[in-house]
């Protein structure tokens, strides 16, 4: 697969003033992103994660065209979407969070029928495209709603769709199920993998949410502070941050701390306990050395933390000579 986001070397450079005393203001320079390179393939799903602050929406908006690099170079589908941005937007979805694509005062029908006069989409192709996201994404009792009325978690199921009736080739999700509850979530995450799936849609999503990370993309991309400080599985981020799992076990009664290899005791509240183990290591032999010499009622596995795991591997200086996960 060819590579259909290329980052060569990618810098944004904002300036800011900031007062230096009652008269004088003094102005710096925030490197927002930093010399930043990889590219993603046609088809793929990448994560692109980092801290609050890292550069993550920058990023994407320099993606779509809305900001102009300080430096570097950048290319989705061989156009650099500063110069031609009209011509990038027939051809990607983007999907904000915190700021939707929808006109807050029309219905939500209505606004997909804008949608379909400005990507000039054809009728036969928009009622499809509508009939498939509406289904999947749960929207039929709200296409009469107007969008000030909707809940956070409607309204980004309302963007999803607005974002892909026409077909895009690229789809940029920032906190796409932000204000999502748990099945809203795992239909838009169920929608996602359909999409790149059938159609081949290449994604770079943006979240804070891990689980999304993992159940939808094979590769991560990790900044901080506007560098890169990791490309690859996801398993080889939690390898290289350290870090350690952790094990909650409920037992069927009260119980002095469990000893199992391969697992610490942290700590026990009447008959659950809690066991840590490295991040890197499997929880396979830990769990089937606990079935059998406990009686258990329950069993589960917690990650560490993404944004420890981050600042741990930023804090070693990133991961030697990054390499993108296989295509």
């Amino acid at each position: 697969m060819p590579d259909f986001i290329e980052l060569d070397r990618l810098e944004k450079v904002f300036t800011v003033r900031r007062r230096a005393g009652r008269l004088r203001r003094e102005r710096r320079e925030v490197r927002a992103v930093d010399g930043i390179s990889c590219t993603v393939a046609r088809g793929e799903m990448v994560g692109y994660i980092g801290p609050n602050g890292a550069g993550k929406s920058t990023t994407v908006k320099m993606l779509t065209g809305i900001l102009t690099p300080s430096g570097g170079r950048l290319r989705v589908a061989g156009i650099d979407p500063a110069t031609d941005r009209t011509r990038l937007a027939r051809r990607m979805g983007v999907v904000f969070g915190q700021r939707t694509t929808l006109w807050w005062d029309l219905p939500l029908r209505d606004s997909y029928a804008l949608m379909r006069r400005l990507y000039r989409i054809e009728p036969a192709r928009y009622r499809v495209n509508l009939e498939r996201c509406v289904d999947l994404l749960d929207l039929g009792a709200l296409l009469d709603v107007p969008v000030r009325q909707l809940s956070l978690g409607q309204r980004m199921r309302g963007d999803i769709a607005a974002a892909l009736l026409h077909d895009p080739e690229v789809l940029y999700l920032d906190e796409p199920t932000i204000g999502l509850d748990v099945v809203s979530k795992a239909k838009v995450r169920g929608f996602l993998r359909d999409v790149n799936a059938e159609r081949g849609t290449t994604v770079l999503l943006t979240t804070h949410d891990l689980t999304d990370v993992e159940q939808l993309c094979d590769r991560v991309v990790v900044i901080d502070r506007g560098r890169l400080v990791y490309d690859g599985g996801l398993a080889g981020l939690r390898a290289a941050g350290g870090g350690e799992r952790t094990l909650v076990v409920d037992l069927a009664r009260e119980a002095p701390p469990v000893e199992v290899p391969g697992a610490r005791f942290v700590r026990s509240e009447g008959p659950r306990q809690w066991l840590a183990l490295p991040a890197g290591a499997s929880a396979a032999p830990v769990v089937a050395a606990l079935a059998a010499r406990y009686p258990l009622a329950d069993l589960s596995v917690r990650e560490p933390d993404i944004e420890e795991v981050i600042a741990r591997v930023y804090a070693s200086g990133g991961v030697p000579a990054p390499a993108a996960a296989p295509r």
